[in-house]
């Protein structure tokens, strides 16, 4: 189980790997806390944060120093497997001891251990991959089973998100034809990662007009994207004009010029594809919707009509979108209909047990690339490498030696997000915002269990008590986190500290990739 706490994100996946704990099977955990997940498996490995890919590139190191390589699974399904090979030669146990914080035998330990293990598999999740080298930590994580041949099991392999399986018609959704230029000119798409920035640019050529007008919906950026005070600051412009589409008076609609009530799932058609499971299922409504509450497409709709704007797709009902969301002639789908799934509410996808087991990878090349011709015609490095996180004594020392503590902050158990943040008796159940420090951390700080502690940096500051326990490894604070800021004691919260600066793949948020004092 690696980056992810699924007692807390998972329960269903949680609930198949602890009958697998009782039928004998040996659970590991990664994470640089020992989260309550951690504390029920049978080995927690606490590696310093953004240290993954040097983790599995020293794990890959010992399956082919010590021949436990599935070589007619390589031989016939696998591709750069000889420039792996010399890439991961680099990374001996005692190097990637020295740079994850941990006892090499650890290293080696689990390495054996997988690769002597025929049904193997992992549970990968996205904690591990909010650092700079987050792309390419999960990209050396995912040759692991195509190393060992553990595809070919049922129970073998990797799971991050099996929602690319459901055969989503993005064209019939998203309708980039109507788009003006499309596909040679397209509007400019702003990554909300980097949302304070771009509220607070004043506009120019490179970047284009400066931004007057938002809608937000599904989200509460004020709280939860990372470096708060440019966000908070960005909406808080008095000539930005704000809509937010809510169920609760977030942090973010508190900056909001209009607020239109967006209905809950219980009141509103939608069809759903699944991160832990291959089933599509319909969503229908349980109620009608409260007072004024719209669906967001009902909303969208009726802004078309307002503008008078006549392209019939704008105002499609939501049975029609959900019907066309699917490519109904796809293999997985073979036989099914929407009467089927209007029926009884879900359907199974139809996919092989074990569906690489001879390859059939959704790569270019139909395997798995160790090494990508995409990434090479990208000017990539085409193999996974280890990049130190941006924040870290490897990367900026100078950093390091005023901040030298790496803050995590990973979801709260009683909280999704910043969703159930509002709910009196979950947010009683957690108490108030905690930062747990180990005690060598907390001894020289002059830090006691229950003290009220500032943290900060050059971004922000919050505040939070005290928890001096060891679940927390050395040179490591955890917020568990996030908390609306008006219901914060201090009116913060954690994305304070954290950085716009995006992965190196994908462009997602660095917000584990963050040094404070």
């Amino acid at each position: 189980i690696w980056g992810g706490n699924p007692i807390a994100s998972s329960l269903h996946f949680w609930t198949r790997a602890q009958e697998a704990k009782r039928r004998g099977a040996m659970l590991v955990a990664i994470d640089p806390y020992r989260s309550l997940t951690a504390e029920k498996c049978h080995r927690h490995i606490a590696l310093r944060p953004g240290t993954d890919a040097a983790f599995a590139l020293g794990m890959i190191n010992v399956l082919v120093t010590e021949d436990l390589i599935d070589r007619d699974y390589v031989d016939a399904h696998t591709v750069g497997f000889d420039a792996l090979r010399e890439r991961a030669l680099a990374y001996s146990p005692s190097c990637v001891a020295q740079i994850c914080g941990i006892e090499e035998k650890e290293l080696v330990e689990l390495a054996r251990l997988y690769g002597k293990t025929r049904k193997a598999s992992i549970r990968l999740n996205y904690g591990m991959q909010r650092v700079r080298g987050g792309g390419n930590a999960t990209r050396a994580i995912a040759c692991l089973p195509a190393l060992t041949g553990a595809w070919r099991d049922r129970a073998g392999g990797l799971l991050l998100s099996a929602s690319n399986w459901a055969p989503v018609d993005q064209h019939a959704l998203q309708r980039p034809d109507l788009l003006p230029g499309w596909p040679t000119k397209l509007p400019r798409a702003i990554n909300m990662n980097a949302i304070g920035d771009a509220l607070l640019h004043p506009g120019d050529a490179a970047f284009g007009p400066k931004i007057e007008g938002i809608v937000v919906y599904n989200s509460n950026p004020v709280a939860v994207a990372p470096d708060s005070e440019r966000v908070a600051a960005g909406f808080a412009r008095e000539d930005l004009f704000t809509v937010v589409l809510e169920h609760f008076q977030t942090d973010t609609v508190d900056y909001a010029d209009l607020v239109l009530p967006a209905t809950t799932q219980l009141e509103h058609l939608d069809i759903h594809k699944s991160y832990g499971h291959t089933y599509v299922m319909l969503n229908q409504p349980a109620i009608a919707p409260v007072g004024q509450a719209r669906p967001n497409t009902e909303i969208f709709r009726g802004i078309a009509r307002r503008m008078e704007i006549d392209e019939p797709a704008l105002y499609e009902s939501d049975e029609t979108i959900a019907r066309a969301a699917l490519r109904w002639d796809d293999a997985s789908l073979r036989g099914a209909t929407w009467a089927a799934l209007e029926r009884q509410g879900w359907l199974k996808l139809d996919i092989p047990e074990a569906p690489f087991a001879e390859g059939h990878f959704p790569t270019p090349s139909g395997k798995c690339e160790f090494a990508s011709t995409a990434l090479a015609q990208e000017g990539r490095d085409p193999l996974p490498d280890y990049l130190p996180p941006y924040e870290s004594l490897e990367a900026a020392p100078q950093l390091a030696a005023r901040y030298p503590l790496a803050m995590i902050s990973p979801p709260a158990r009683n909280f999704l997000n910043s969703s159930f943040v509002n709910i009196d008796s979950l947010r009683a159940t957690e108490g108030e915002p905690h930062l747990d420090v180990h005690p060598c951390d907390a001894a020289p700080r002059g830090i006691a269990n229950g003290d009220i502690v500032r943290v900060y940096n050059d971004r922000g500051s919050m505040t939070a008590r005290a928890r001096v326990t060891d679940r927390a490894r050395t040179g490591v604070v955890v917020g568990l986190s996030i908390w609306w800021k008006k219901l914060s004691p201090d009116g913060r919260n954690a994305n304070q500290v954290t950085s716009q600066a995006l992965t190196d793949l994908g462009g997602s948020a660095t917000f584990y990739d963050c040094l404070v004092e």
